[in-house]
């Protein structure tokens, strides 16, 4: 696509992302509550977003099953106040949603895998009411307008006019450093538009590319962001990231995804993927009710965290805290 082109595809997404943001009055009442109340904390669902991220891994999921995942779960509970038992129903179902827009069916986790791989207390029923409950609030369609999207065209600008940048300017960093910053909330009150281009300027930043930087700026104009707006993002960015960095870090080291659990939770996981010993089958004799046999699905009464869960994206400089701790003293 050329550069006219993309520019035109940025105004028109511009235009349109106060459509998808959450109410910031729900976002802030989130932020105002305490963790010993009723309703939903901040802590509370920057935990739930770590674990989205821990099931997006787990499964190979996008990172734009991620993003819209995030913004469908924000959104909703800027509007809609609920209980904290009902939090892993709701962000489960946004993923869900998220991955039956943007992956290919074959790919898609059955509802079950979800529910027993996050260690759920809900069933696959609770699951699809919930998504029903969510798409009629939200109006939800099949798509919505991210940081993501306008890091995307940022991207795809910048390498237009700066090709043999493709290497240093990775597309891949930013999605990870995007998805550091959606597991806070308070990241949830920006633009898109400028939080995408807080990103872009960090990373030109550490590039140090003239060329890119003044690309950035003409996108700034272009968009008509404030230097104010874009200032106070680009702080709140580098802070964030920094949080999420450390020297142990700095390389990733893209080892098998391993899934680090109890012994009870591993014993309740081996009982699922447990064959059924099939009665064998007499030769010149066919009796149909042996081949109907089959095993009931059991589902957990656990509910435990998925924080320990480390995909590709936790073995990189940036990815939720608590999981860098784990892997570090692993």
């Amino acid at each position: 696509m050329d550069a006219f082109k993309l520019m035109k595809e940025l105004r028109v997404n511009y235009e349109q992302e106060a459509h998808y943001l959450p109410k910031e009055t729900g976002l802030r009442l989130i932020e105002s509550t305490t963790e010993d109340d009723s309703r939903i904390s901040a802590k509370c669902r920057d935990a739930k977003v770590e674990d989205l991220w821990s099931l997006t891994s787990f499964f190979g999921y996008s990172t734009q099953t991620f993003v819209l995942a995030v913004n469908l779960l924000d959104r909703f509970l800027a509007m809609i106040r609920i209980q904290p038992k009902h939090l892993s129903c709701l962000s489960v179902s946004c993923l869900h949603m998220a991955a039956k827009v943007t992956e290919e069916e074959c790919n898609l986790a059955p509802p079950v895998e979800l529910i027993r791989i996050g260690q759920c207390r809900f069933t696959a029923s609770d699951l699809c009411r919930m998504e029903k409950i969510v798409a009629e609030k939200l109006n939800f369609k099949s798509k919505a307008v991210t940081a993501l999207t306008f890091l995307d065209l940022y991207h795809q600008i910048a390498l237009s006019h700066c090709t043999d940048r493709k290497e240093i300017l990775s597309l891949e960093k930013l999605e990870a450093q995007l998805k550091a910053c959606l597991c806070r909330i308070s990241f949830s009150k920006a633009k898109p538009s400028v939080l995408a281009l807080s990103l872009l300027r960090q990373e030109i930043h550490a590039v140090q590319s003239e060329d890119m930087l003044e690309i950035a700026c003409h996108i700034q104009r272009h968009l008509k962001i404030t230097d104010v707006e874009l200032r106070l993002w680009s702080e709140r960015v580098a802070r964030c990231l920094s949080d999420y960095s450390s020297p142990e870090c700095s390389k990733p080291n893209h080892r098998k995804l391993q899934w680090i659990v109890s012994r009870r939770t591993a014993q309740n996981l081996h009982s699922y993927r447990t064959v059924p010993e099939l009665p064998t089958i007499p030769e010149h004799c066919w009796d149909e009710s042996e081949s109907e046999d089959s095993c009931e699905d059991v589902m957990s009464s656990g509910e435990e965290s998925l924080s320990s869960s480390l995909g590709s994206d936790a073995e990189g400089p940036y990815f939720p805290l608590h999981l860098r701790r784990k892997h570090l003293h692993a």
